[in-house]
């Protein structure tokens, strides 16, 4: 569809009506953008309602459009999602044609902040080597490794599949850190690339029993573990400080 076709704007009328017969439909702008992903927006401003469309949604069937319709008025209104509505869209952002459309927006569109893998006291290029050799027989290919622009504490360490990159937290570089808790992080973070994410009934399984089962398997997973579960507070600490 379309750019602000009547079509378009016809089924947010329909859904608007829905809701409320006698309201009074306000002037609609509804548009394609380009979003990072699968995301829509309604918002209204000065009296006028505007909807932004993933563009990668341009070729969306009709039903699927109108349910998506239903969707975002309801948020909007703050009415109840219509199951069914909710059913037909989510079949059809989950089928792996879309799922395929949004890791290419993301590679394409997305940024990915890259720094160093040579830190302060760690190097995480050295440590996944050893990684690499000891728990994988050396087969793994080496993805973009980086320190975070900044200090984290809720999130340590995380795979990005799309731009194939391990990014660890600043936090973690320190002479106040162990080593086995940095390795402990990036082998967690290896593991996702070992195992990668399972798409199942529309959900994603990042953390399967056989992730778990081989995160075990690190030497000083429970020491590990214990230490950031007891320096938590030190890690917030550090991260917050100007």
């Amino acid at each position: 569809m379309p750019d602000g076709s009547s079509t378009l704007r016809g089924l947010y009328i329909e859904a608007f009506r829905t809701y409320d017969p006698k309201r009074e439909i306000q002037e609609i702008d509804v548009r394609f953008y380009p979003y990072i992903g699968i995301n829509h927006t309604i918002r209204v401003r000065d009296g006028k309602i505007f909807v932004r469309i993933a563009e990668m949604c341009r070729d969306m069937p009709p039903l699927e459009q109108q349910a998506l319709a239903f969707i975002l008025v309801s948020k909007l209104l703050r009415k109840k999602v219509p199951a069914g509505a909710r059913e037909i869209y989510s079949e059809y952002i989950k089928t792996v044609e879309m799922r395929e459309k949004a890791t290419e927006s993301k590679r394409s569109r997305g940024r990915k902040i890259i720094s160093t893998d040579n830190g302060a006291v760690y190097h995480l290029g050295e440590i996944f080597e050893a990684l690499n050799r000891e728990y994988f027989w050396g087969n793994m290919s080496k993805p973009v490794l980086t320190w975070s622009a900044r200090k984290t504490y809720r999130i340590l360490g995380h795979h990005d599949s799309t731009h194939k990159t391990i990014v660890i937290s600043k936090s973690l570089d320190s002479v106040n850190v162990p080593k086995y808790v940095v390795e402990s992080v990036v082998f967690h973070e290896m593991l996702h690339i070992h195992h990668p994410t399972v798409h199942h009934n529309g959900r994603r399984y990042n953390h399967t029993p056989a992730f778990r089962r081989d995160e075990e398997k690190f030497e000083y997973f429970e020491e590990a573990e214990r230490w950031i579960e007891r320096n938590v507070r030190k890690l917030k600490k550090e991260a917050k400080r100007k």
